[in-house]
């Protein structure tokens, strides 16, 4: 048993002066089967201790279930933490952010008009202490108190951004404490926010990237005495598609590293090792303007999301090296990588020919949100009739995110939300048309004040002014593909088309599905959701981790939503993460 104490001049562990070495590993963005050989690079670095959040949208997709299976399997991510001899900050909210979808917060939150997120609000405080009964009787056996590797629990996360409500802080709190428990709470806020995030009684944090002594300053001018703790050193940053790969110098965050040990501070690497927003699970910011994530997280880590060692990393074990015990073992060898080109698909399935097998359709006098579907991710298909032959114009009072207008089938524009004009015009002929609207979901809103983030059609319809009061709206999830007819084709068919191929793999390894001539979709391996590309880039590959394949037939199946130059796509072994960000 080891047993984090607080006191007046830093941290103790089991009666000895203890200083925190971690960095954010979340098991989520990780295949699970890689999990062992992240955590075990994690200790070669110098790490005593990782982080993770826990994504509560992922955990419950649905109020009546809690999910610990496969990726979300948190106990074994536990376990092996602790036979690798590290500890573990645990992060679980019930608000995460981490460019996670909807912040870590279930979609169908939403589904109550009412709802007031990250308030006292009692629909909300009912959900959370759901979802603490469900998490913490899982998680309890592995707090330090109790032998586990569990040091600290985080309350919440960023509050002061958000909010100021002590009430509110001090209800989860006692949330946590009620339920068993023992181990020293936490909360982490930037400079600004830290009088307004924390707590009284709960031990203050503080998240930065560089300005290590006006960090410092400000949690001190908020917290006299106890530990300092950097919770969130930012050594890289994420990705936005529409613009460029973000990337930190590696001198330059390890000379702020530096100065952060020197001070006598713990740290935190936000992140060690990033990994990758599989599926549809990337998040989105608002400020004014939609930004959706990219489905890489790499993060430039001082792990690569491939799980190999970057310059950072052994820029990092070096300035460890000076403050700790260097490990005995060397810097971890580059994984193997496995490479084929020129990958045809030559099967289709245009999407619009096999709807019924993908979801229920659903009347309504006006198109229904995803969250009053009961619909976590994916896309929604609204369908209405028109009877009104010649020219019209569609208006739409928001489009969240990204919605495709087929007249007869055929597209006739593309709404997107962060240009903010929500209009489109084309002519109906002779007798009528059927109006189709794809609408995909890009990513809620993970941070701030749009956190509130419903999607689909928002607001008023309308057509040539007029509300339409006679819409179907049909869930597309894509959860399941088996439903999918696919036929093989001589031609590439204008999307939205799924297409399907195969490949042969000897022995599998991490590769990289490159995608050049492909517009916007996303791409299954052996019915896993690597994620979403776009060649708006930055990103114009996606990580496959070598779990995911295996000896033999692998299959490869895309969802191209318009179209591409060509049928095949290539694996090789590195990435391409797009232009640098100068």
């Amino acid at each position: 048993m080891a047993i984090l104490d607080i006191t007046d001049d830093g941290f103790h562990l089991d009666g000895q002066p203890f200083r925190i070495i971690s960095g954010g590993l979340h098991y989520f963005r990780v295949h699970p089967e890689q999990w062992a050989d992240r955590l075990h690079k994690a200790r070669l670095m110098g790490l005593n201790t990782v982080d993770t959040y826990v994504p509560w949208n992922l955990h419950a997709p649905r109020p009546d279930v809690f999910d610990l299976d496969g990726i979300l399997d948190l106990p074994r991510f536990l376990e092996l933490a602790a036979a690798e001899g590290l500890h573990v900050l645990f992060r679980p909210g019930p608000y995460i952010c981490g460019e996670w979808e909807g912040g870590g917060l279930p979609s169908w939150l939403l589904a109550d008009p009412t709802m007031e997120l990250r308030t006292t609000h009692p629909g909300f405080l009912a959900a959370v202490d759901d979802y603490l009964d469900r998490l913490l009787p899982v998680v309890l056996p592995y707090l330090a108190s109790r032998g586990g590797p569990v040091l600290a629990v985080q309350l919440e996360n960023e509050y002061g951004a958000f909010g100021e409500d002590a009430a509110y802080l001090t209800r989860l709190a006692q949330s946590l404490v009620k339920r068993g428990v023992d181990v020293p709470l936490f909360t982490s806020d930037q400079p600004g926010d830290l009088a307004r995030g924390g707590l009284d009684g709960v031990l203050r944090t503080v998240n930065f990237g560089s300005g290590v002594a006006r960090g410092l300053e400000a949690l001190r001018a908020q917290q006299p005495t106890g530990p300092l703790m950097c919770t969130e050193f930012w050594n890289g940053w994420f990705d936005r598609w529409g613009g460029k790969h973000v990337v930190r110098d590696p001198d330059d965050a390890a000379r702020a590293l530096d100065e952060l040990l020197a001070a006598g501070a713990s740290v935190n690497f936000y992140m060690f090792h990033g990994g990758t927003n599989f599926g549809f699970s990337n998040g989105a910011n608002d400020k004014g303007n939609y930004r959706a994530t990219v489905t890489s997280y790499d993060y430039d880590a001082p792990l690569d999301e491939a799980g190999d060692a970057t310059p950072k990393y052994r820029a990092f074990r070096s300035v460890i090296a000076r403050y700790a015990a260097e490990p005995a073992e060397p810097v971890p060898a580059r994984a193997p990588k496995f490479a084929l080109p020129g990958i045809e698909l030559p099967e289709q399935a245009p999407l619009f020919d096999n709807l019924a097998g993908l979801g229920s359709p659903v009347s309504g006098d006006r198109p229904l949100t995803m969250e009053e579907l009961g619909q976590n991710f994916g896309f929604v298909l609204y369908t209405t009739r028109l009877d009104t032959p010649g020219p019209t114009r569609l208006a739409v009072g928001a489009v969240r995110d990204r919605a495709q207008v087929f007249l007869d089938g055929q597209p006739v524009g593309v709404l997107e939300r962060e240009n903010h004009e929500h209009t489109l015009t084309f002519t109906v002929p002779a007798g009528g048309a059927e109006l189709r609207v794809l609408v995909e979901n890009q990513g809620r809103v993970n941070y701030g004040a749009a956190l509130h983030d419903r999607k689909g059609l928002i607001g008023p319809v309308t057509l040539n002014g007029r509300a339409v009061d006679d819409w179907s709206s049909l869930p597309l999830p894509l959860e399941d593909l088996g439903p999918i007819a696919f036929a093989r084709t001589d031609s590439a068919a204008p999307g939205p088309v799924l297409h399907r191929g195969t490949f042969q793999v000897d022995e599998p390894a991490d590769s990289h599905l490159h995608l050049d001539g492909w517009t916007k979709g996303n791409a299954w391996i052996n019915g896993f959701n690597l994620g979403r590309y776009w060649s708006r880039g930055p990103q114009r590959s996606l990580y496959v981790p070598a779990p995911v394949l295996r000896p033999g037939a692998n299959e490869i199946v895309l969802l191209e939503l318009h179209g591409s130059t060509g049928r095949t796509v290539d694996l090789r072994e590195v990435p391409d993460l797009g232009p640098i960000e100068e």
